[in-house]
């Protein structure tokens, strides 16, 4: 059963430095910046474009897509939840990866997150100034880049308050944008929206049926919905810099559940009840394509204005956890030393790194956008599944210690174990291997398997190392 008796910041600390290794973190982050960072953290852009692409692909099956995978975040999830309340850090899975595995599985995990992450920031970053140069034809993109990436490093350098107080508001914004349109959804599906009528199951089972295109359809949306849940990893990493870090994590964690269910399976299922799967509109946006069926007025400007909200917080969060992941890699020893100073409480020096890699990549995409970029973006395409195995080995492996060396401290319990934190381990392989299937999909797993070998290589090398000079 999991404890609800959730005690104060003090009782745990922060281990991602050695003590004296440098100056710590500060703890600016109130609890109600925890709480919408872990709500807004499951709306992303993906959530409102990227969809359309799971639907066109399972029809009404993405309904059961969203399910499956979000099962799947849900238990990842509640194993780092579990981890990080009973030992908070800004390095979160990776500090847990090195203590559980080695120092070169946490140097892996770290730094492969740490460029999934500044990869997304370049994503992001392209995505918003391509609305920003929609709505100002007369401008340049790389105009737009440069503010964007010019205002979010320099809220994240001021102070972490800062990051939260954005994050606070983007999130805010986002959950009230997603609260409208499910309201407005099942209005329409029970015909009580003025003129609209109820749809009944036609929409679900018409058209081909609730899988038209069989497995291979429900396989393609899985893939597609399991990359639109990641950054949920982010609310582990605010909350080391909270008021209250268990308490923050232990009710992120709690909530997981309903949150994946009514923000995503339940848009899902509202989109595809009230439109057909096979309609063109809803691949280029579902949700625009449902506001226009309830005739909202301007629902493509109102989308795109939501859609530049979620690329901009997602831009402030992936700044603000690759810096505290860098910060936390060098601490420990595992990157370049003169990165981990900390000033008024903030690793300002990882911050302007992880900034300046992100508007590197925004560049490579203007220089060779067919392929410098292109192959960023296979190397990290699977990146956050490699994260998810490391997260399940790591609690497979920490749970005993955990509870001999800190009796009574685990707040956060995985269910069922080890059986769900093996379940989750062979779902995370299982989805690799779907990878396989398609070309795309395929390319993108051999480049990040690349990637992850090199690093996994550098971190044994740099280990061994270490190894020899303390010997």
């Amino acid at each position: 059963m999991t404890r609800t008796d959730a005690t104060p910041a003090p009782e745990r600390e922060v281990t991602d430095a050695a003590p004296g290794h440098g100056a710590a973190l500060s703890h600016g982050l109130k609890q109600r910046h925890l709480s919408m960072i872990a709500l807004g953290g499951v709306i992303g852009a993906g959530l409102f474009v990227g969809s359309g692409t799971g639907i066109a692909a399972a029809g009404p099956g993405i309904v059961l897509a969203y399910a499956v995978s979000g099962l799947l975040v849900m238990l990842v999830m509640r194993m780092l939840g579990e981890m990080a309340a009973a030992n908070p850090a800004s390095g979160t899975f990776s500090v847990h990866a090195e203590k559980a595995i080695g120092p070169w599985a946490g140097f892996t995990a770290g730094w492969m997150f740490w460029i999934e992450l500044c990869v997304g920031i370049a994503v992001e970053a392209i995505g918003a100034a391509a609305i920003m140069v929609k709505w100002f034809p007369s401008t340049d993109s790389w105009m737009w880049v440069l503010l964007f990436m010019a205002v979010f490093c320099g809220t994240n350098l001021a102070a972490v308050g800062n990051f939260g107080e954005f994050e606070f508001w983007f999130a805010t914004l986002k959950v009230a944008a997603i609260g409208v349109f499910l309201v407005l959804g099942v209005l329409a599906i029970c015909g009580m929206l003025p003129g609209t009528d109820a749809p009944g199951t036609d929409n679900l089972t018409g058209h081909g049926g609730f899988l038209p295109n069989g497995t291979d359809g429900l396989v393609a949306g899985l893939l597609a919905s399991v990359f639109a849940y990641g950054g949920l990893e982010t609310v582990t990493i605010a909350a080391a810099e909270s008021e209250q870090p268990v308490k923050g994590v232990a009710k992120a964690v709690r909530t997981a559940m309903w949150r994946i269910a009514l923000f995503y399976v339940g848009s899902m299922l509202v989109v595809v009840t009230l439109i057909p799967w096979t309609d063109k509109s809803v691949l280029q946006g579902p949700y625009v394509a449902v506001l226009k069926y309830l005739d909202v007025p301007a629902a493509g400007e109102i989308m795109n204005v939501i859609v530049l909200i979620a690329l901009l917080s997602a831009m402030n969060a992936n700044i603000y956890g690759a810096s505290r992941m860098a910060h936390s890699l060098v601490e420990r020893g595992e990157g370049p030393r003169f990165l981990g100073k900390v000033s008024s409480g903030v690793p300002r020096r990882t911050v302007v790194a992880s900034s300046a890699f992100g508007f590197f990549a925004v560049l490579l995409s203007y220089w060779w956008p067919d392929t410098v970029f292109k192959w960023l973006l296979y190397m990290t395409g699977a990146a956050v599944l490699v994260v998810w195995g490391f997260i399940a080995v790591t609690q497979l492996m920490m749970r005993h210690r955990m509870e001999q060396e800190q009796p009574g401290r685990l707040v956060v319990r995985m269910w069922w174990f080890p059986y769900l934190t093996v379940a989750a381990l062979l779902g995370i392989l299982c989805t690799l291997g779907l990878m396989l299937r398609e070309k795309d999909t395929a390319q993108q797993l051999y480049a990040t398997a690349g990637l992850t070998v090199a690093l996994a290589l550098v971190g044994y090398l740099r280990q061994r190392a270490t190894a020899r000079g303390r010997n």
